[in-house]
């Protein structure tokens, strides 16, 4: 018998290019057709401990259990637990099956895939995956190395997953072949749909020491579960199967490897305070409701700010994919800590690592301020530099400015190369995106005199409008803008203009309306007079075409009282 056989047309994982397996007693082998040679994968025999055949949608698969006690992980391998190979026809079981008893002494295992399409059934937790049995049979299984976070809400628990570009052997290492963060998830389009979320209804009540079978009678036994061992000394069915998977998924604590471990750190956003374990490919953070596994290659970007009280420091890490927190998504971590607080640290990386794989980076002992030691580590690890504050000063001497974006108080800080305000949700805007930065008061109003806003439009069209900036932060804040060639439209002048010209046009007509006036009041009494004699004349006039008789008696008693008017002197003239 040949001491090699050969498979064509194979597919390793989800990749879509098919390949050639081979397979010895030394181990087996995949290489793409006409692809690179450095997507090779290789499995030693001792790496592989169990065998199982699968139906999926490319016919049948082989899948591969791998060792999980290996000191190293293979490089090769995206998933360090375990590897599928799909396109076997039906009639190559017989073949495969005798090759691998006769290569590595294992049994080929059929595993039979339930058909009925039910979303109700037994959750187990195996050392490689998650497996959803229906009826013991296995409905779909996912693997636990592809599990990002899981959290937990009274009966429910949600599995949240990494993305395709996290999956992959570069991005897991967190650098890529240049030692560089992996930047293959900037681009993604064509790219298909991907699981990103799943959520299980386990009622019930289950023991600490049965997590992976209570969680499964749990779910199979519904509501009527939760009235049996109601008492206080059990967790519930969900509260096990969330620890068993935090466990064997490695999301909760992992005591041994970790690079240094930070305590109580304050995370303003998501806000919570969380111990952080670093490790070589990424960083956990652990809290009282919920863990976050962040790899080195998802931060893209790093802000060391002064916060405006000079007490505190924030660290500001971008995250590409964000995390997420139900259905709220974090593209940004916040962490504060005191400017004045030191730690002693001493990394668990031997000498030689710290030379050949961090180039002398990284120091073997820390007695420095704790802020320091954070940003020095994820800069290493990730890659990324550190933006911090540079030439900008505002009015009160700090290197950022108050400002509201719509009813949430935060601080912008003008950097060097972009524009971040830092509140619950940090707004970030490059200079270089920015197509125009448009400076104006709402409305003009004296009330709001004090105050300016700064509305940003993007290239792309999107816009960010940072209110309620203190007037004297203008001037400087122009000047910043226009150093770094941002274009600039100042509405405020042109409301100021406004407002002059108007003023002044009002000015003349008051000075129009006073000449008047004071023309008017030139000769206003002999007018006054004449009017009144007039208004007298004709209302003698009508009097005494009416009734001469009053006439005549109003005439006398004038006359005896020695003060006749001056109407009655003209009438008495006429008379004549």
């Amino acid at each position: 018998m040949s001491t090699t056989t050969q498979w064509d047309n194979i597919f390793h994982g989800l990749d879509t290019t098919a390949g050639k397996l081979r397979m010895s007693s030394g181990g087996l082998g995949w290489k793409p057709i006409g692809g690179d040679a450095s997507a090779t994968i290789t499995i030693p025999a001792d790496h592989m401990h169990a065998f199982h055949w699968v139906r999926v949608a490319r016919n049948f698969q082989l899948s591969i259990h791998l060792n999980r006690d290996r000191e190293t992980p293979l490089p090769s391998q995206p998933n360090p637990r375990r590897s599928t190979f799909d396109g076997f026809l039906r009639e190559d079981y017989d073949k495969l099956a005798a090759q691998i008893r006769q290569f590595f002494g294992k049994p080929l295992e059929a595993t039979e895939i339930s058909m009925r399409g039910w979303n109700w059934g037994k959750a187990d937790i195996s050392n490689t995956d998650v497996q959803f049995l229906v009826r013991d049979k296995l409905a779909f299984e996912l693997p636990l190395a592809h599990l990002a976070n899981s959290n937990i809400a009274k009966t429910e628990v949600s599995m949240e997953f990494l993305n395709p570009e996290q999956q992959q052997p570069v991005a897991n290492t967190g650098a890529s072949a240049d030692g560089r963060a992996s930047s293959s998830s900037k681009s993604r389009k064509g790219k298909g749909d991907q699981l990103v979320e799943m959520r299980f209804y386990i009622p019930g009540q289950a023991t600490k020491d049965d997590a992976s079978d209570a969680a499964g009678e749990g779910a199979a036994a519904g509501a009527a579960g939760g009235a049996d061992g109601a008492d206080g000394d059990n967790e519930t069915a969900a509260e096990a199967f969330h620890e068993a998977l935090k466990s064997k998924a490695d999301i909760g604590q992992v005591a041994g490897d970790s690079i240094v471990v930070f305590k109580e750190v304050l995370v303003l956003t998501p806000r919570g305070r969380y111990d952080i374990d670093v490790f070589h490919n990424f960083i956990r953070l652990r809290g009282k409701t919920y863990d976050y596994k962040i790899l080195h290659s998802s931060m893209n970007k790093l802000f060391l700010l002064p916060k405006s009280d000079e007490i505190h420091v924030m660290l500001v890490i971008g995250l590409d994919p964000p995390i997420r927190q139900g259905q709220t998504r974090y593209p940004y971590l916040v962490l504060q800590f005191p400017r004045e607080e030191e730690m002693d640290a001493e990394l668990n990386i031997d000498d030689e690592t710290l030379q050949t794989k961090y180039d002398g980076k990284l120091k073997k002992r820390y007695e420095e301020p704790t802020f320091r030691i954070v940003t020095n580590m994820f800069k290493v690890l990730s890659g990324q530099k550190v933006s911090t504050p540079g030439e900008f000063e505002s009015s009160s001497g700090q290197s950022s400015i108050k400002c509201n974006v719509k009813a949430t108080d935060g601080n912008l800080y003008p950097l060097e190369k972009s524009l971040i305000w830092v509140s619950k949700q940090p707004v970030y805007v490059p200079y270089s995106d920015i197509h125009q930065a448009v400076l104006s008061r709402v409305g003009g109003a004296v009330a709001s005199s004090k105050t300016f806003d700064l509305r940003v439009i993007n290239k792309s069209g999107s816009e960010h409008t940072f209110q309620s900036i203190s007037r004297e932060e203008l001037d400087r804040l122009k000047a910043h803008l226009g150093e770094r060639k941002v274009k600039i439209k100042n509405e405020m002048a042109e409301e100021t203009g406004g407002i002059a010209a108007a003023a002044a046009a009002g000015l003349l007509s008051d000075d129009d309306e006073d000449m008047e006036d004071v023309g008017g009041r030139g000769g206003g009494d002999d007018d006054d007079e004449d009017s009144e004699e007039d208004e007298d004349f004709r209302d003698e006039d009508s009097d005494d075409g009416g009734s001469p008789s009053e006439a005549s008696s109003d005439e006398d008693d004038g006359g005896g009282a020695g003060g006749a008017s001056d109407a009655e002197r003209p009438r008495k003239k006429r008379k004549d």
